[in-house]
């Protein structure tokens, strides 16, 4: 597991946020800032995270404003799981533009994503993990390069805004696992999710028919139990990476 570090949700909460520049090849306003603790020493650089405020949203059809909370939502439901897959993240009212969510930067190998991570068998466990987690979330958007290594070999899953609506419309580069078992102890993490109440911060992100999808979602995955099929062929995001 990486460690990102014991306080890195805290200072997410607490610190004070900076505006460093805007990400390049986002469709919606993301940010890099900097977290730098109140009365710190302002010569030394900052945490980083990535912040994407409410107002720079995209107006979609198929989801409404706030896909900020989806975000933070995604963070606690891997949480919950107990899969250490997305880095954490935060609502924050008091950053520069105003409401979002501020996610921990993970420090990756940027010229590595899904495509070449799926090379190596030893990484495919990390990515059934992420698949079966885009399965529960109903992820929309599971491009390659969202899939990002650290230098401790940890994938994460990042961008996960596109996520919980209630039809199932699941559009991933992950199929290479098509039709295979969804590994056992995946598999109890998530039924042992049905058997307990969702993470109490959903209910302000999600609305109730959103969070009763999820269950829907898992417990159509137990009962399932493989990675599922494409039989149209255009469940894939664009651009793929």
């Amino acid at each position: 597991m990486a460690e990102v570090g014991s306080d890195a949700l805290s200072r997410l909460c607490t610190d004070e946020v900076e505006l460093v520049g805007r990400m390049p090849w986002s469709s919606n306003a993301t940010f890099l800032v900097e977290l730098n603790r109140p009365g710190s020493d302002p010569s030394e650089p900052g945490r980083k995270a990535v912040y994407k405020p409410v107002r720079g949203e995209r107006p979609l059809w198929d989801f409404p404003p706030g896909l900020y909370k989806r975000e933070v939502a995604a963070y606690l439901l891997a949480e919950d799981l107990g899969w250490d897959l997305v880095p954490p993240t935060v609502v924050r009212a008091d950053a520069p533009l105003g409401v979002g969510s501020v996610q921990l930067f993970i420090d990756a190998d940027f010229s590595q994503h899904y495509f070449t991570l799926l090379e190596h068998e030893a990484n495919h466990l990390q990515l059934q993990r992420i698949c079966a987690f885009d399965l529960l979330v109903n992820n929309t958007d599971r491009k390659s390069g969202h899939c990002l290594i650290d230098g401790d070999g940890h994938i994460w899953g990042i961008d996960n805004g596109l996520s919980f609506a209630i039809e199932f419309k699941v559009r991933t580069v992950i199929w290479d696992f098509a039709d295979e078992p969804v590994p056992s102890d995946l598999l109890e993490d998530v039924s042992a999710l049905l058997d307990r109440k969702l993470p109490v911060g959903l209910e302000e992100l999600l609305d109730p028919f959103e969070r009763d999808a999820i269950r829907a979602r898992a417990r159509a995955l137990v009962a399932d139990g493989c990675f599922p099929v494409d039989p149209t062929g255009r469940r894939y995001p664009w651009p793929l990476v």
